[in-house]
């Protein structure tokens, strides 16, 4: 009886009849004898029903309503998920991040998980029940709501997965795996049986969309196997953390190129007349970093000062 931790994406459970499919491929896990913890994200485009609806309100709403607001998108969803595999003979609870014991700090919008508690769902799991947890999201000390920004429900089941001391965290989204290179642009991309946490948190951080760097990160630092497949097949996927070689024999067999990425949103601005002088360089990226973009490359010399912004 593995304990997995399995992660489904807004395309997955987008409308009813995808909800109910989702519900199926976890009830015949659960019926092999697997030990289930589901996380789940809002379905298809409620986020951005959300957001539209806040603007309808304010041009500025505040950061921690809006968290609040945004939050309900997931409890939408691993309310109906469990509704579902109850329907088909389940047992299930659904969860708020809150009550998974996920805490945060208060950077809303962006919270980064500090700790989680597992004993509620522990509790759960020994009652018999397939435990969903709605994603990108957490509490603070304050017993405030938080969102994890990008990547959070990915964040969110990896999170789980090394508290919990799963055996894998399985990411199920609308593509079977990671390729060499996006199939919608490069037809002629393999998909990879094998990556490691390395070459995929090159990949995410330089465009690769299937995985967040904070997920694959967090992966890499609890050693969690983190499987990537689509939640329309049963196509096996491909296993970030194994061995990225062609052959056992030795990193001599290894590829030399596992993919290529492209990042289309990316920003450069050129600063002139910058002085060189200390602390110039916390001054000019500390507000960056505060509003949480990322700087890739920083180019400079005693004329000319570049910084190319990507997040």
């Amino acid at each position: 009886m593995a304990l997995i931790v399995q992660k489904y994406g807004g395309t997955s459970v987008a409308d009813a009849d995808r909800m109910r499919s989702v519900a199926g491929r976890i009830a015949r896990r659960s019926e092999a004898g697997d030990r289930l913890v589901v996380v789940v994200s809002a379905m298809g485009h409620t986020t951005d029903e959300l957001l539209a609806l806040a603007r309808q309100m304010t041009d500025r709403p505040e950061e921690r309503e809006m968290d609040l607001l945004l939050s309900t998108g997931e409890i939408v969803s691993c309310t109906l998920l469990a509704m579902a595999l109850k329907h088909i003979g389940h047992r299930a609870v659904a969860l708020s991040g809150a009550q998974a014991g996920i805490g945060t700090d208060r950077r809303y919008g962006r919270a980064r998980i500090l700790k989680v508690d597992p004993k509620r769902i522990q509790g759960e799991l020994a009652r018999g029940n397939v435990v969903i947890v709605a994603g990108y999201q957490g509490m603070t000390e304050e017993l405030d709501i938080t969102t994890l920004g990008r990547g959070g429900s990915d964040t969110t089941a990896v999170a789980l997965a090394a508290a919990l001391r799963a055996k894998r965290c399985e990411i199920y989204t609308d593509v079977d795996g990671i390729y060499t290179a996006d199939p919608r642009i490069e037809p002629n991309a393999s998909k990879l049986d094998a990556i490691s946490y390395e070459e995929m948190l090159e990949l995410a951080s330089y465009g690769a969309t299937v995985m967040h760097p904070r997920a694959v990160e967090l992966g890499a630092v609890y050693e969690m196997p983190i499987l990537v497949a689509s939640s329309f097949t049963d196509a096996p996927g491909t296993l970030i953390g194994g061995a990225s070689m062609t052959s056992p024999s030795g990193m001599e067999q290894r590829n030399k190129v596992s993919g290529i990425a492209a990042d289309t949103d990316v920003a450069r601005i050129t600063l002139r007349g910058v002085p060189d002088q200390p602390g110039i360089a916390a001054r000019l990226f500390g507000p960056l970093a505060d509003a949480g973009i990322s700087v890739d490359t920083i180019v400079q010399n005693a004329s000319v000062a570049q910084a190319g912004p990507g997040g």
